[in-house]
């Protein structure tokens, strides 16, 4: 089974470089040796924080969504709850997050992109997740009769059409968000919300709302104060060659 968290023990250095030009791998120690202090301590306080409530058994899945608003207020919901991994299926034209909306959100996720729904399937299965699909059909459950425990995905589909016929035949359990009015759906970026704050609702009712090992939110936590400061993999090569 391939590994749900993102990140290796050694981190690429182009992956912050202004045009790949630094290469080379340091460990998160070396990053938070080197270059935590460059931070004040209440931003390191605040990142020690986060990573301790991340996880990377719940996966929002977005497919084939339209309005470039309604994926970036999705990740901003995904990064609010503490769920580090977000899959991205894009058919066509890749989208760009809108900066008004996610409040630099995107910044902090692992966001995985796939040209095919087959692809992103394939990928989930890998890592062991359960696929749940929002969609309405004889087979819905609602979502919070699920068991939301395990590592999940739960699948948003487009604004029009919703998830795609691959993911109705892909996905594990199609669910619902229970609904007392007129209308038959929410709007996405509404029912990512309340998805969400459900799944992590029963996740903190087990004391599972945050559960990445140590190592893993160290080595997260050395990926943040990258992406926290400007031309940080130039910066740490400065540092380490006058060592």
């Amino acid at each position: 089974m391939k590994p749900r968290f993102p990140h290796s023990a050694m981190i690429e250095l182009r992956e912050y470089s202004s045009g790949g030009r630094e290469e080379g791998q340091v460990s998160a120690d070396v990053v938070l040796e080197h270059l935590a202090p460059r931070l004040t301590p209440e931003r390191m306080q605040k990142i020690w924080r986060v990573v301790a409530g991340r996880t990377c058994d719940v996966t929002p899945v977005l497919e084939n969504i339209y309005d470039r608003g309604n994926t970036s207020a999705v990740l901003r919901s995904a990064e609010a709850m503490g769920f580090q991994c977000v899959h991205v299926i894009e058919p066509g034209e890749r989208f760009k997050e809108a900066n008004r909306v996610t409040a630099g959100a995107d910044k902090w996720l692992d966001v995985a992109r796939f040209k095919t729904t087959v692809a992103a399937v394939a990928d989930l299965r890998d890592k062991g997740y359960t696929i749940l699909a929002t969609h309405l059909d004889a087979k819905s459950r609602p979502l919070h009769e699920c068991d939301l425990t395990g590592p999940i995905a739960v699948v948003l589909g487009n604004e029009k059409d919703g998830i795609s016929t691959d993911m109705q035949e892909l996905c594990d359990q199609s669910v619902i968000l229970p609904m007392r009015g007129f209308v038959q759906s929410y709007n996405i970026s509404v029912a990512a919300a309340i998805a969400f704050q459900t799944i992590q609702l029963a996740r903190e009712a087990r004391g599972l709302a945050g559960n990445l090992s140590a190592e893993e939110q160290k080595i997260l936590a050395a990926h943040y104060v990258l992406r926290t400061l400007d031309n940080p993999a130039r910066l740490l090569r400065e540092i380490l060659a006058r060592l």
